[in-house]
């Protein structure tokens, strides 16, 4: 059976593709990979996506999305990545990592980006206790909190600079004295009297009070591996992002860090293929403008599929 449209990857923008692809009878299939629902399906809670102003839990809203896109039709495949896409013939076979093929007219490729982490084993169970990587997601949730932002580039001091308007101190920490961040930035971060700096210093561990939330860091000097613990009670690691675009073979173009890169909308350099989400957004990754995208890639996949007598 050939599919009209194949989603690749869950999250807000998988699933509103779906939402609106089911709705106009395209019977979508989705492959939602080993973490259906995305990178919100490990956030406590929003309170910034309209419509809930008591705030709501990442994996009840992406159960809610799904549940949605599951009433007008929309089929899934769970717990299953895939592995490639031949883009050489039409329709076209996507492959999966259990040996599975699937044809599919059009493909839509919202798999999402992931923040790149410390490397610290307990991050993950930390995520939503006192640790993120994404300001403007949890900011708010810091009021009158002295926080730690790590990280070296214009994102860092972006995120240092918007965390001050919650937090009642930001402590920058980075490994070296060298920043990546253009002057601009660097200048008015340290112009900025709510924050500091802890210079030629790493994240070594987590301190966790009685309620399992970080209270602080244990800091390390890498030049010669003394130690100190530093109190805080939220951590943003602001390193950069990885696109999961890892499965695309050439064809697909893409920017320096991996981003998918799209034109006319949603439209990827592979005709009938089309981005939505984090994977092609390298500017917002917000759960709210991801959702936005899935909505144009499916409109441009729904149009596309009716001039080429698809559907």
């Amino acid at each position: 059976m050939t599919r009209n449209v194949a989603i690749i990857g869950s999250g807000p923008a998988g699933y509103t593709a779906a939402i609106y692809l089911s709705r106009a009878g395209l019977k979508p299939l989705m492959f939602e990979g080993m973490q259906p629902g995305g990178q919100l399906t490990i956030t406590t809670e929003i309170e910034n996506f309209p419509g809930f102003p008591e705030g709501v839990e990442g994996p009840k809203l992406m159960m809610e999305m799904k549940a949605q896109a599951a009433r007008f039709g929309t089929d899934f495949i769970e717990f299953r990545n895939v592995k490639s896409i031949d883009t050489s013939k039409r329709p076209f076979v996507i492959h999966d990592e259990m040996g599975g093929e699937t044809e599919a007219h059009a493909v839509i490729i919202a798999t999402g980006a992931r923040a790149k982490m410390l490397g610290h084993p307990d991050e993950q169970g930390l995520i939503g206790y006192g640790l993120s990587a994404c300001a403007t997601c949890d900011g708010a949730f810091f009021k009158d909190k002295e926080i730690v932002v790590v990280g070296a580039g214009d994102t860092a001091m972006e995120e240092a600079l918007y965390l001050t308007r919650f937090g009642s101190k930001v402590t920058v920490v980075h490994r070296r004295d060298v920043f990546r961040s253009s002057p601009l930035m660097k200048e008015r971060a340290e112009a900025n009297e709510k924050i500091e700096w802890k210079l030629f210093r790493t994240i070594k561990d987590f301190v966790l009070g009685d309620d399992k939330k970080i209270k602080a860091v244990i800091l390390e000097d890498p030049r010669d591996a003394s130690t100190e613990e530093f109190p805080c009670q939220g951590v943003f690691v602001a390193i950069g992002h990885s696109p999961n675009t890892e499965f695309l073979g050439g064809e697909f173009e893409k920017d320096d860090v991996g981003y998918l890169q799209v034109s006319h909308g949603s439209r990827t350099s592979v005709e009938g293929v089309f981005a939505a989400g984090d994977v092609s957004d390298d500017e917002y990754r917000q759960a709210i403008t991801a959702a936005g995208m899935g909505c144009s890639a499916a409109l441009d996949a729904q149009r596309w599929l009716e001039a080429e007598g698809l559907a």
